[in-house]
């Protein structure tokens, strides 16, 4: 997420020093010098900040899409440079200081308590169920869920301080409707709105972001509303000088702040989809603050629309992952970046940093940008290792039966109730992968028109499993020709509890990989 911070700079004509905790950080090539401080070391980035200064050569400090935007005020405070004040920054970044603010200038967002500890027996909340509980300082939905039932609140909480720096977890009153995502610069004072998208979020009671599109499907009136209260917002916490990212719902009670950071947004928006719809800079703008001057690239040059699009995995260990060069090639797709790669263990997503890749795409009609990204993202294939108690453990649940992780087809009861009577197949044995393999037909699950994570219908999720496979997988029809082994219930059941990559993987298992 730092790569245009640094890219931009040079471009600039700056010579950009980058920080990390991590000494293989994925940019620091980009950078004409990379010193390895943590950035939770405040103290760390003002020591390397000094020298800088001393040396003559530091004009500013600043970050995108990290939660670190205090340390950054920290030192920019310390040394005089360009920003905000260290206690607007922890405004920003704690989430139970920035609903205080909130409440304290009237901002509509939600109600909420503090804990330190996991609620006991017989604890009330002073609003209604469901609730969102998270860790009130850590980013990327880490920790964060639904709660709808007072006997899983206490486990929420103790897996929220599990992600907590500070050991302090908030409930909040959970607000329904559609999440919106909205950059901006802040230039002495001045609110500079440089992009507004519209999230969309699955898999409760997680908050996973399975991508975003810009612009916004919503009314301008309504995109208006949000945005006032988001300004309201943004002054309520005192931002002046600087970058302000905000997530923002359209409840039922009307627009309310989710959260406002001080930076800019992580997830791809201000560096890449924010840009390619618009023209926009919102990282220019936020480096030239950053030097004290007036942002320049806030207005728009062209109208288009960028999807970003996430693709998943089921539990388990990556063998291989087949179709990134194909998505690269389809029109107006921009990025393809995985984040997983062979060898990698694999979960379902609890949070934002738990995917397996993300796609972008840009194109002048927003039909086109969104048939782009999630046909590139249903094209990228990842194979599971054999065998693998996680995979094994997701896909031994029956369909119908888990919300969460829930099964790649959401399918009716009736459906449902037609797969338990399917024929079993052929009584299976390691090394039967060898024959024939042939298919009894579910139709009703084939003409479902049902969609696994990405979209994937249940025809092209076969048509998966056979291009992975290296095996046509024929339909019984009529009578058998020859010794074949026959798949029945077993292997519907795995694809639908697991897509395409839980049939595979009840393949592979035959052939005793």
């Amino acid at each position: 997420m730092q790569g245009p911070a640094l890219s931009i700079a040079r471009e600039m004509g700056l010579s950009p020093v980058a920080a990390d905790g991590d000494p293989k950080a994925p940019c620091r090539g980009l950078a004409d010098r990379f010193e390895e401080v943590d950035l939770k070391d405040r103290q760390g980035i003002e020591d390397l900040a000094l020298s800088l200064k001393k040396e003559g050569t530091l004009r500013g400090i600043m970050t995108a899409g990290t939660d670190f935007s205090a340390t950054v005020a920290w030192a920019a405070e310390k040394l005089g440079l360009p920003g905000i004040p260290y206690e607007t920054a922890l405004d920003a970044s704690d989430k139970e200081r920035m609903r205080r603010r909130f409440k304290e200038a009237e901002v509509p967002s939600p109600e909420f308590i503090i804990l330190s500890d996991p609620p006991g027996e017989g604890f009330q909340l002073p609003f209604p169920w469901p609730v969102v509980v998270k860790p009130v300082d850590n980013m990327g939905s880490r920790g964060c869920r639904r709660v709808d039932h007072p006997g899983d609140l206490s486990p929420a909480v103790a897996e929220a301080l599990g992600f907590s720096r500070s050991g302090r977890a908030i409930i909040e009153e959970y607000m329904e409707g559609p999440e919106f995502s909205v950059d901006a610069l802040v230039y002495q004072g001045e609110i500079i709105i440089c992009g507004f998208a519209d999230r969309h979020i699955f898999f409760p009671p997680y908050f996973i972001e399975m991508g975003h599109t810009i612009p916004s499907a919503e009314a301008p009136q309504t995109v208006a509303s949000l945005l006032e209260v988001f300004s309201r917002g943004v002054k309520a916490l005192g931002i002046t000088m600087g970058a302000a990212k905000g997530d923002i719902k359209l409840s039922q009670k009307g627009p309310m702040i989710g959260e406002i950071a001080a930076r800019l947004s992580g997830g791809y928006m201000s560096g890449w989809t924010f840009p390619y719809s618009s023209g926009v800079l919102p990282t220019r703008g936020a480096l030239e603050i950053a030097l004290g001057q007036r942002p320049s690239r806030t207005e728009p040059l062209w109208d288009w629309t960028c999807a970003e699009r996430a693709f998943i995995s089921i539990p388990g260990r990556v063998h291989s992952i087949q179709g990134i060069e194909e998505s690269k090639t389809q029109p107006w797709v921009k990025d393809v970046y995985l984040r997983i790669k062979p060898g990698d263990s694999v979960m379902f997503p609890e949070n934002n940093v738990s995917k397996g890749g993300n796609v972008l795409s840009a194109a002048p009609q927003r039909a086109e940008a969104i048939q782009s990204a999630e046909g590139a993202a249903r094209s990228i294939l990842i194979r599971l290792e054999v065998p693998n108690r996680a995979t094994e453990a997701f896909l031994g649940a029956e369909p119908g039966t888990c919300s969460f992780p829930p099964d790649a087809f959401q399918l009716d009861r009736e459906v449902l109730s037609k797969l338990s009577a399917l024929p079993e197949g052929s009584p299976l044995g390691s090394g039967q992968g060898d024959l024939e393999i042939r298919i009894i037909p579910f139709w009703d699950f084939l003409r479902s028109g049902s969609a696994d994570y990405v979209g994937r219908s249940a025809g092209e999720s076969l048509d998966a499993v056979r291009l992975l496979s290296g095996r046509e997988l024929p339909l019984e029809e009529g009578d058998r020709k020859g010794p074949a082994l026959l798949l029945g219930r077993p292997f519907w059941a795995a694809m639908i509890r697991g897509g395409y990559q839980g049939a595979l993987y009840f393949l592979d298992r035959l052939k005793g990989q």
